[in-house]
């Protein structure tokens, strides 16, 4: 029999609205991630994991919760969203206007994860 991993990321939160990069900073759901973390638990019934972790956060246990894997989740350290250090917070508009042609593949962030360690090979 096959492996099926399943990704699913955190609903919108307001930061995922003004488009700010998010790593550590722990901000809830909105109500309208909320509401998607519900619809996710229709598409997700009837589907048995063997194995369901989440990453520590708040955004992530709610969505994790409210899609119905709540009861059976795992928080898992590694599994965050990487580290944006100084470009925490920041949008990449922002971070463009002082470093132009930043890419977060090719530059990494400064006080937060390198490219090797977001993309190691």
């Amino acid at each position: 029999m096959a492996t099926q991993i399943i990704l699913i990321r955190h609903g919108q939160t307001e930061w995922t609205l003004s488009g700010q990069h998010t790593s550590h900073t722990d901000l809830p759901l909105t109500a309208e991630g909320e509401r998607g973390a519900v619809e996710l638990s229709g598409f997700l019934r009837g589907i048995r994991f063997s194995h369901v972790f989440t990453s520590p956060l708040q955004r992530a246990r709610r969505t994790c919760e409210l899609a119905g894997l709540g009861a059976t989740a795992v928080q898992e350290q590694d599994i965050q969203e990487w580290d944006y250090g100084d470009y925490e917070g920041r949008t990449t508009a922002d971070i463009r206007a002082q470093t132009p042609g930043w890419n977060v593949f090719e530059h990494g962030c400064p006080h937060g994860d390198s490219v090797a360690e977001i993309m190691p090979i």
